[in-house]
Order: C-alpha cells, then structure tokens, then sequence
C-alpha cells in the first residue's frame, strides 16, 4: 500500500448482549441518507453513556457497521437498517470496519431503536438559510443600484 487511508481500514468482529436500553449507540447512513458522500454505509454516529457498547468499548465513532447477524447491509435503506438492529435479538454479533472516516453530515440522531430524519432536518434548515442570506444580499443590491452613494433615500 501508499500509505492512503485504507491501508489504516480493518474488520473487527464484536458481540453485544442488548441491555435495557438496546444496544446503545445511534447509527447513521444508508441509501436513502447518505453520511458519507458516494458511502450508503451504516456508521456509528454516537456511543450512548453507559450503554452495552460503551461498557464493550470496543465499537467506537465512525466505525462502519457491515453485518448483523451475519446480514450484510449493503444498500439498506436507514429504517431498513434500524428494522435490522431492532429485530437482532438479544445477542447481536456484528461485522465492523474500523478506520478513519470523512463525515458530511451530523454525529448524532438515529439510534438502534429509533429513525429520525435530524440529517434531512439539518439540511433543510441549511438550504433556508442559504435562501435567507442570498435574498437580503440581493435586497441589498437593489437598494444600491436605486438609491446610489451619495443620494437621498429610506436606508
């Protein structure tokens, strides 16, 4: 290898016995919400405190989750893969890559039992703001053009 990134990338197999409050980490990715760009992956996105994968601590941040129960989860919708996490029993063996990842999206919101939609949410609310910026810009323009340096008018 050069010395790139995969080179960094292994597997490591960890079972997990799911507590009372599952497995404890939210998980983000998938076709349909990409964290990673061109990855439909699911990744680790947070470690709940004191959760069975805290207290494991071998899963961390980041790591790509490949199989559960020996399931792959290649091209998985998110609630597909959370439907997977949810129904795996009490015993969960998973397939993991580990390794240094490039995020571009949030580390946090979907969790083993739960689906939200906080990274579709984030982006709407980046695209709002982007709208907002750009029309006080242009706002600002037009009062420019029709009130020049210099002239009288309402600022």
């Amino acid at each position: 290898m050069n010395g790139s990134a995969h080179s960094a990338l292994s597997r490591e197999e960890i079972t997990l016995k799911r507590g009372p409050a599952g497995l404890g980490f939210n998980i983000v990715g998938g076709v349909d919400q990409q964290y990673i760009m061109n990855d439909s992956g699911i990744y680790v996105a947070k470690i709940k405190e004191n959760g069975a994968a805290a207290l494991d601590g071998r899963l961390q941040e980041g790591d790509k989750i490949l199989a559960i129960n020996g399931q792959k989860l290649d091209n998985l919708s998110h609630s597909a893969a959370v439907e997977l996490f949810r129904s795996a029993g009490e015993d969960v063996h998973l397939r993991v890559q580990k390794g240094p990842v490039m995020q571009n999206g949030p580390t946090s919101s979907r969790a083993d039992g739960e689906s939200s939609s906080a990274f579709g949410t984030w982006t709407m609310y980046t695209v709002a703001a982007l709208a907002v910026i750009t029309a006080v810009g242009f706002i600002a323009y037009k009062r420019l053009q029709l009130h020049p340096r210099g002239s009288r008018g309402p600022f």
